[in-house]
């Protein structure tokens, strides 16, 4: 199996694309935070969030407003029906131990990418990412958790500060904004993911 998603090189490419894009994706983040209690629209919104990794990993530039368009709350229904499927699985396989849903959720981490920009059915998408991540299950998690523990420490950090000089309004406030800034990082980091391990399916297509 080839060496894909090398653990240092991608944390530092993830790093690199997520300062890069930072800019765009933060105003993704505010104007989706703003809506996202809008019924109907924010079904839309979401979609198109989730679109934002295969976007990065065609080295396409964000255009923040692009969350509105009209395109991705056309195939709500199979979105639905793809985060259903998943849920009426991993809830199940949590009860039997967080391990089997964390397995089936990295397993799955790329089925809506794959809906979205693939075009794939809901079943499709959910083996093709099955397929895809299988043999990176724990490098794609350790990525992602070494990620979450940067974001948690530098929330920790400000919270202990505010909380120390009794500001926990402010530190409340500064860990929300932290929240924000980390965004284009944690779509970068998945942006790569999905680039690096459906590339051979992509040179696959062309060759075609």
């Amino acid at each position: 199996m080839e060496n894909k998603l090398p653990f240092k090189e991608t944390l530092v490419e993830a790093c690199s694309m997520g300062v890069k894009n930072a800019l765009s994706l933060i105003c993704v983040a505010i104007l989706y935070v703003l809506t996202v209690w809008i019924p109907y629209l924010n079904v839309g919104t979401t979609i198109a969030i989730n679109s934002i990794p295969a976007e990065l990993a065609k080295g396409n530039i964000i255009n923040p407003l692009f969350i509105f368009e009209a395109k991705y709350r056309k195939n709500m229904g199979e979105f639905f029906i793809i985060v259903g499927l998943m849920l009426m699985a991993e809830i199940p396989a949590f009860f039997m131990g967080i391990i089997p849903a964390l397995v089936l959720d990295i397993a799955w981490s790329l089925a809506i990418l794959l809906f979205i920009d693939k075009g794939l059915t809901s079943l499709d998408a959910l083996r093709k990412s099955n397929e895809l991540t299988y043999g990176y299950k724990w490098r794609i998690f350790f990525l992602s958790l070494v990620l979450a523990v940067c974001i948690a420490l530098l929330q920790g950090i400000f919270s202990g500060i505010c909380n120390a000089f009794d500001l926990q309004t402010l530190g409340a406030i500064l860990s929300g904004i932290i929240s924000i800034l980390t965004v284009p990082f944690a779509l970068s980091l998945e942006a790569i993911i999905y680039r690096e391990l459906t590339s051979e399916s992509i040179e696959a297509e062309n060759a075609e």
